[in-house]
């Protein structure tokens, strides 16, 4: 069987180079392109040699169209702007889209959703897979324990602009989908004042050089539950991406979670 062929956008960021080490180390994947934004200092150079690898022989560009035409997938960690035109383009090769971007509005979600008719995208807050697994276990425990105070608590690097993080975000979701509610309507950023019932706290912080901690407390009167993730190592997240792009090659178009990926779906 040939190499899942996977271009990576954002190839000369902090994750690009951590997915193409990754994706170097991947038996049954090969780099097929390395894109980067138009004016990008780093345009034309070999993306192992950016990467911190012997050269690969595939030069950063910022043309996106030849490379995923005829690419089996692509993977990024760029901008939300971005990753909607990349959703666009593998609508129309009909081939993977694996979007670890966080950041999106309503309008861009649709987006998205809309070039799934025709691609097919994984799209998650957080490509861990230990995060995949971290989700599945707060959501059953907010079923099990429906009157628990849940607060979700994040620390990232100095230079993260989100907040609350993807990860929060979907680490909230699944507290309200165990729960059979609108996250919408029970998020709080802020307490003021006494805590209100059945509320899904956040709180996050931002320091130094975490790369990403995420707590979610489950407190009940008497007792009380912490469930954590803490990354160590970017390539976490690059290693869980690469697994989505491989599974998803060869699936029918459509919307997919790292949740399908790891067949945690409900």
């Amino acid at each position: 069987m040939s190499a899942v062929r996977i271009v990576i956008a954002g190839a000369a960021g902090r994750m690009g180079r951590a997915l193409i080490r990754a994706l170097h180390e991947t038996k049954g994947a090969a780099l097929a392109g390395a894109l980067e934004a138009k004016g990008h200092p780093d345009l034309g150079a070999d993306a192992g040699v950016l990467a911190g690898l012997q050269p690969l022989h595939v030069a950063v560009t910022d043309d996106p169209l030849p490379l995923i035409a005829s690419a089996d997938a692509v993977i990024d960690f760029t901008r939300p702007q971005t990753s909607v035109e990349l959703a666009q383009l593998a609508a129309q090769a009909r081939i993977v889209h694996v979007i670890g971007t966080t950041g999106f509005s309503q309008d861009e979600d649709a987006k998205i959703a809309a070039a799934s008719r025709h691609a097919i995208i994984v799209k998650s807050g957080n490509m861990s897979l230990g995060v995949t697994l971290l989700a599945a276990l707060v959501k059953q425990a907010a079923r099990a324990l429906p009157d628990f105070d849940v607060e979700i608590v994040e620390m990232h690097h100095r230079q993260k602009v989100d907040a609350p993080s993807g990860t929060a975000l979907l680490l909230g979701r699944a507290v309200a989908e165990g729960r059979n509610i609108a996250l919408d309507d029970k998020m709080v950023k802020t307490h003021d004042g006494a805590r209100t019932d059945g509320a899904i706290g956040f709180a996050s912080l931002r320091g130094g050089t975490v790369i990403g901690e995420h707590e979610v407390v489950l407190a009940g009167t008497g007792e009380r539950i912490v469930l954590s993730h803490v990354a160590e190592d970017r390539a976490i997240f690059a290693r869980g991406a690469i697994t989505a792009a491989l599974w998803g090659n060869g699936k029918k178009p459509g919307l997919y979670a790292m949740s399908d990926v790891l067949d945690l779906a409900d």
